[in-house]
Formats: structure tokens, C-alpha cells, sequence
């Protein structure tokens, strides 16, 4: 049985992402943490499953993930300076 094949795997790898979304908060750590959970569950009630499926299926979790966390978290108008003077200018 390969890793990769076990559900309490991906458990262990959503909160090791989990940990470094909360160390580096940017997001992108958090939708893979969120593809891992998922992918427990899919692991979990599907058994066994060939690692370049459960990899293909990871990825395209984690992107609808980081694509879902981007629209509704994403940056907003008044995060963004823009700066329209020269500050070296007297």
C-alpha cells in the first residue's frame, strides 16, 4: 500500500499546511491544506487509489481551492497604494 493511498496522510499533510498558512499567510498554503482535507475524505471512503490519480485529483482540488479562497478573500481596491507623485521631487 502506498502513502500516498492512506487517508490519515492527507490529514497529516492539511495540517502541516495548515501550520505554514498560518507561519506565511498568503492563502496558497491554505488551499492545499483544504485539497488535503479533502482528499482524506475521497481517500477514506474510496480506498484504495493509484498515486498519479490521487495526485491529478489533489491538484485540481487545491486550484478550485486557491480559485474559490481568490474570489472571496481576494485583494480589494483599497489594498493597493498608488502612488501618482514623485516623493523625490521638492
Amino acid at each position: 500500500m502506498e502513502l500516498i493511498s492512506i487517508w490519515w496522510v492527507w490529514v497529516v499533510v492539511a495540517v502541516g499546511l495548515g501550520v505554514l498558512e498560518v507561519l506565511l499567510p498568503s492563502f496558497i498554503f491554505l488551499g492545499f491544506a483544504i485539497a488535503a482535507v479533502i482528499m482524506a475524505v475521497i481517500v477514506g471512503i474510496s480506498g484504495e487509489m493509484g498515486a498519479a490519480l490521487a495526485i491529478m485529483i489533489f491538484a485540481v482540488l487545491a486550484l478550485v481551492a486557491w480559485l474559490l479562497l481568490r474570489a472571496k478573500f481576494g485583494t480589494s481596491e483599497k489594498d493597493v497604494k498608488v502612488w501618482r507623485d514623485d516623493i523625490n521631487k521638492n
